[in-house]
């Protein structure tokens, strides 16, 4: 279905780039979205359906903003893990979960998104954002994602895409090339981001994402186009 799209580079250069842009990965979400990752961020949360003491997952979870969003949505009767294969990640996430005034109850786990630690039908609510379009495995991904959650639970996932609109995506591409890198940049890390726009070609559209949740077993899943197609949250109930 997407053989014409980049190939994928393998797991351990994702990791190893995500390694090395951790201390200046928040930062550059503000670049990218404008500062509207943090919306956006809230919208996944709220179409998860994670109620309080509920017990979640946060995939990919990154340098923690999703994870704390949950923590503080399912409050201290819950229970949020924090997942990502990035260690230095993950210490970033652990820093400022230990800094709120009042921790929210997240457990922060190093693994791979392909073969989660976990037992089946274990999460009632999940998010992921910013991390299936670089797995290695989309549909691998997806069926590791069904076989975690319960019956009827649901499931968010946040993405950057390019847009269908040919004016949206010659903008988009203007801001990655003259906005985005350059930031990058300065910052040291010109070819960390360089890899953007090609994890944007591969990654599959909308109605493509929902053809491959359905393939993964969930019964029901709905793509939402955010911010002129730039932004998509993919919502499968299991």
């Amino acid at each position: 279905m997407i053989l014409d799209k980049p190939i994928t580079p393998p797991a351990s250069e994702i990791q190893a780039l995500f390694d090395r842009i951790a201390p200046v990965y928040d930062q550059m979400n503000d670049w990218l979205s404008l500062g509207q990752h943090r919306i956006w961020k809230r919208m996944a949360v709220k179409w998860s359906n994670a109620e309080l003491g509920d017990t979640c997952l946060d995939l990919c979870c990154g340098s923690g903003d999703l994870a704390l969003l949950l923590g503080r949505q399912v409050g201290a009767t819950g229970q949020v893990f924090g997942v990502d294969f990035s260690s230095q990640q993950l210490a970033i996430a652990h820093q400022r979960c230990q800094a709120q005034y009042s921790p929210p109850p997240i457990t922060w786990v190093e693994a791979d998104a392909l073969n989660l630690p976990f037992d089946d039908n274990h999460f009632d609510a999940a998010t992921m954002g910013y991390g299936l379009r670089n797995v290695t495995d989309i549909p691998r991904c997806l069926q590791e994602l069904h076989r975690v959650l319960k019956p009827g639970a649901f499931a968010a996932i946040l993405d950057f895409h390019r847009p269908s609109n040919p004016a949206a995506r010659a903008f988009q591409q203007w801001y990655l090339d003259n906005i985005v890198v350059p930031a990058a940049q300065q910052l040291g890390f010109t070819e960390e981001y360089a890899y953007l726009a090609p994890s944007l070609d591969r990654f599959p559209t909308g109605s493509e994402q929902i053809e491959l949740a359905r393939q993964a077993g969930f019964a029901d899943a709905t793509h939402y186009p955010i911010s002129g197609g730039t932004m998509g949250v993919l919502v499968i109930a299991k």
